[in-house]
């Protein structure tokens, strides 16, 4: 069991004293409707920051109980079932899988998965073909005003992580005709490049960002994915063309500090904002549960195809 221990507060950064790992044991019977899982994969993501406060930020996040298993995404494998349409051997998911190695769970709130969608990479469900692509799909579908044949210039931060990566991808399936990211090393903004299909990348932690963006983006940028706030996301916009689109993931330079969430953009940046009429509204995933379904047909037929690389 790993268990959260200590609480954080809203400013500073995690630390691994913040959490202790127990042995414990669970019951021996599964009861009517549960089902005893085995964990495979657990997923660590950058919301779970706001979880290790009192108050999340968010109405749909409640935050992790001290001396309580730490929750979130997860995978794992059916040992026992006493629920009609689980049987031992099915593979499911739950955005709330308690972090330990074997559970037992209620069946009716587990998604059972079909290993064949993803080539048998379970894994991706939990990413590319899970919360993490629909993020990026449905945020350019929603916010992004991608429209082929446009011309589009899409900019992507935190291009090198797990939502950015598959959206710079995306951008491009939809339609922009040039997609840039940014990205912490030379060797993500390789890998941007080489194999996922960006047109360029820029390393933010060498040279200048403003003057990189000006020559890799020549025609300015009609679309910002963006997934870190912060002053590499004031560079973007204000080289941000009239009547762009700001797709407000996330902000996760931002999640240390005590700030409200979407944070405010200095007044010299909102300014520019206000003038050329670039739409930053904030974008939240589980508001669209009801294109969940073909949302993840289309990530997953795109990943058979090879036209959206994983690492």
């Amino acid at each position: 069991l790993f268990i959260f221990k200590i609480t954080l507060g809203k400013n500073g950064v995690p630390v691994a004293e913040n959490f202790r790992l127990e042995q414990s044991t669970i019951a021996d019977t599964v009861q009517e409707g549960q089902v005893r899982v085995k964990t495979l994969y657990l997923s660590v993501d950058p919301y779970m920051r706001c979880r290790m406060n009192e108050d999340t930020g968010s109405d749909y996040l409640r935050p992790w109980q001290l001396s309580e298993v730490a929750d979130g995404g997860g995978i794992g494998v059916v040992e026992e079932s006493k629920h009609d349409n689980l049987a031992k051997g099915d593979f499911v998911t739950s955005f709330t899988w308690p972090w330990q190695t074997v559970a037992i769970l209620d069946g009716s709130l587990l998604q059972k998965l079909v290993p064949q969608l993803v080539n048998g990479r379970l894994s991706y469900f939990l990413g590319a073909a899970g919360i993490t692509g629909l993020t990026a799909l449905l945020g350019i579908r929603e916010k992004g005003h991608v429209a082929a044949g446009a011309n589009q210039t899409m900019v992507v931060s935190g291009a090198a992580g797990a939502c950015g990566s598959l959206a710079g991808q995306i951008g491009h399936l939809e339609g922009c005709s040039r997609v840039v990211g940014i990205a912490g090393t030379d060797e993500k903004c390789s890998v941007l490049v080489q194999e996922m299909g960006f047109d360029a990348a820029i390393n933010y932690k060498k040279g200048d960002v403003a003057k990189q963006l000006r020559e890799l983006c020549p025609g300015g940028v009609d679309v910002y994915f963006d997934n870190v706030g912060g002053d590499i996301s004031d560079t973007v916009i204000s080289q941000m063309n009239q009547n762009s689109h700001i797709i407000l993931c996330g902000q996760i330079s931002q999640y240390n500090k005590d700030v409200p969430y979407p944070p405010p953009l200095p007044p010299d940046i909102e300014k520019i904002q206000k003038e050329r009429n670039i739409t930053r509204e904030r974008f939240l995933v589980l508001n669209y549960m009801d294109k969940q379904e073909a949302s993840v047909l289309q990530l997953c037929q795109w990943i058979q195809e090879g036209k959206l690389k994983v690492r």
